[in-house]
């Protein structure tokens, strides 16, 4: 059985290497956990001993097929909590990262299949983010950021790339969130900024810092 901190650091691992599985820098991994690339070097090798990483001195590190699987399920378990706090207990959306970061931990694998029938078996947490299976299968949906769609682009929002507390409570004070249809009527040359349409009524101007952080879909 995996500690706790062994597993945050799979799942740190998990997500600076991409959708390309490339090689994680000790140093990367340091900044995301904020510990020092000496602490980061003992745990990788305590990991490679443990199959569930491929570790080569000074070269970075990958997940193997076994580290992989692993982080998926802990990934799993982290979103249908936060699936969990949003729809069942009504915690907002901005609040329910730090709670599921503690309940990802939870080992029962029984209690954890119970969570995802009760919940309907969502294939999306609150914030857009696909939640693997069972078997570690996540659902692909083309998406792209708003900042590179041109004018006239009709979508629907999927998800955030900032997911900061602070940043999902400006979008509420925007009424925009996954799901939220947005139609892009011009582009400001002077600074990006976007004039859009929201649920086919509500005319908004948002930043650029924004657009950039919004993932949407046609």
């Amino acid at each position: 059985m995996l500690t706790h901190t062994e597993e945050n650091y799979i799942k740190t691992i998990y997500h600076l290497s991409g959708e390309d599985n490339r090689d994680v820098s000790t140093n990367g991994i340091a900044e995301v956990l904020k510990t020092k690339p000496a602490s980061v070097t003992d745990m990788l090798r305590k990991l490679s001993e443990k199959s569930f990483i491929n570790y080569i001195k000074y070269q970075g590190v990958t997940l193997t097929k076994k580290g992989k699987k692993e982080a998926l399920q802990i990934i799993r378990k982290h979103r249908l909590w936060e699936v969990f706090l949003v729809d069942k207990l009504k915690f907002h959306w901005d609040e329910v990262h730090d709670i599921a970061e503690q309940l990802e931990h939870i080992q029962s694998s029984v209690l954890i299949s119970r969570l995802d029938e009760f919940l309907g078996n969502p294939a999306f947490d609150p914030h857009g983010d696909p939640i693997p299976d069972q078997q570690g299968e996540i659902t692909v949906r083309r998406k792209y950021l708003l900042c590179d769609m041109s004018v006239g682009f009709k979508g629907i929002v999927v998800g955030m790339l900032e997911t900061s507390p602070a940043f999902l409570q400006y979008l509420d004070r925007l009424n925009i969130c996954p799901g939220a249809k947005i139609t892009i009527k011009d582009r400001i040359v002077f600074d990006g900024s976007l004039e859009i349409v929201l649920q086919e009524s509500k005319h908004l101007v948002i930043s650029y810092e924004v657009a950039k952080n919004l993932y949407v879909t046609d």
